[in-house]
């Protein structure tokens, strides 16, 4: 049987239905949040050099195209903001660029989590992009060393997912405290900056879900053969 027809799929259904359930969780609450202005009226972009000041971090700010494509780039010392949240006054906007401070002062302390997702990135590039196909080819061809390796590759992938919750879990955490200790957003705000980061933060989850259960079908197919 192909593997793309393979029973196991099965496996993959939990965490499907769960990963669509966290972004339905992160639309309704970047929706909600997003309408709603900061007493301050202070913006992503704002939150965010303030907060870095305040921390005493050399980080560049830039604007960049797309939704939700935030990011802090530990090589290049740069918080990227997306248009939606640089520019907005909103709980949602001061949220998510808090979030990618939180980055970048795990960076500027060495957060070891941080530290070891970074050093592995480059691999699990690799293997996230030759796993599949290498436990494929050694599956038709009864190679079990290729068959061996692919589990190996998929094995780093789920690895740097799960190392992964720490790192975001912990950049929300110092988000959420530091905006509370500037008084960059009043309670009520702070709750909505809270419930986004968390609904953001399930998706994580379900992408080390659907990692753990991939990982898990090739396991059994492997054992099947």
């Amino acid at each position: 049987m192909f593997y793309f027809w393979d029973p196991t799929l099965i496996l993959l259904i939990p965490a499907l239905l769960f990963a669509m359930w966290a972004q339905a969780q992160v639309k309704r609450a970047y929706n909600a949040w997003s309408r709603e202005t900061t007493a301050r009226r202070i913006t992503g972009a704002d939150a965010a050099r303030m907060i870095l000041s305040a921390m005493g971090i050399d980080v560049r700010i830039e604007r960049i195209p797309g939704a939700l494509t935030d990011h802090y780039d530990p090589k290049a010392r740069v918080l990227r903001l997306s248009e939606g949240v640089y520019d907005s006054p909103s709980v949602a906007a001061v949220g998510i660029a808090a979030h990618e401070c939180g980055h970048a002062i795990q960076h500027h302390r060495g957060y070891l989590p941080l530290t070891v997702r970074n050093a592995i990135v480059p691999v699990v590039s690799l293997g996230s992009n030759l796993a599949i196909p290498l436990f494929l080819i050694g599956l038709i061809f009864s190679i079990h060393s290729l068959v061996q390796l692919g589990l190996y590759l998929f094995a780093g992938v789920v690895a740097f997912y799960i190392i992964t919750l720490p790192v975001e879990f912990d950049a929300s955490r110092r988000a959420l405290k530091v905006l509370g200790g500037m008084n960059i957003l009043t309670p009520e705000e702070l709750a909505g900056a809270k419930e986004v980061l968390t609904a953001a933060a399930l998706t994580y989850v379900a992408a080390a879900l659907m990692a753990l259960m991939n990982f898990l079908r090739l396991f059994l197919l492997s054992r099947r053969r």
